[in-house]
This record gives structure tokens, sequence and C-alpha cells, in this order.
């Protein structure tokens, strides 16, 4: 499985994700988007992208944390949290 996390400095979301991939105890890249060059050439090469974290996995893209962690219960890689 290959895994690019798109994220931002001081972002909660992008820490929770780093998180999940600890807890499936995937590899995955993470690039950093932090200046406003990057920002653009991010925009640019994912016009649809509403925010970060934004990962591609396998050549598709998650918007998110929530379907990242959806798509990880289905293939087994986490459990559901326990009540």
């Amino acid at each position: 499985m290959e895994i690019i996390a798109y994220t931002s400095p001081g972002c909660f979301y992008c820490e929770q994700l780093k998180e999940l991939f600890r807890r499936a105890n995937v590899e995955y890249e993470t690039i950093i988007v932090d200046t406003m060059l990057e920002r653009q050439e991010f925009k640019e090469k994912y016009p649809d992208a509403i925010g970060y974290p934004h990962v591609i996995i396998d050549g598709e893209e998650y918007k998110g944390i929530v379907p990242v962690a959806k798509l990880f219960l289905q293939k087994g890689l986490v459990s559901p949290p326990q009540k």
C-alpha cells in the first residue's frame, strides 16, 4: 500500500492521522505544505482538496482523516474504539 499524506504544521487532524497510521502499522510519506508557494502547488495538483490532511492511497484521494479511518476499518488494519 503506497500512502502519501499532505499535512499542514499545527494541524490537529494531521497529528491524529499520523496516530492512525501508527496504530495500523503502515508506512507512509508525509509532505508538509507550509509556504504559500507549496499551498499553491498543492491546489494546482489537487484542485478538489478541501484542506488537510489530504491523503493519497494507491493513487486514490481521501479528503480528511474520516475516509482513511473507514478504509482502514474495512481492511482490518485497525479495530473500532472500545466502548
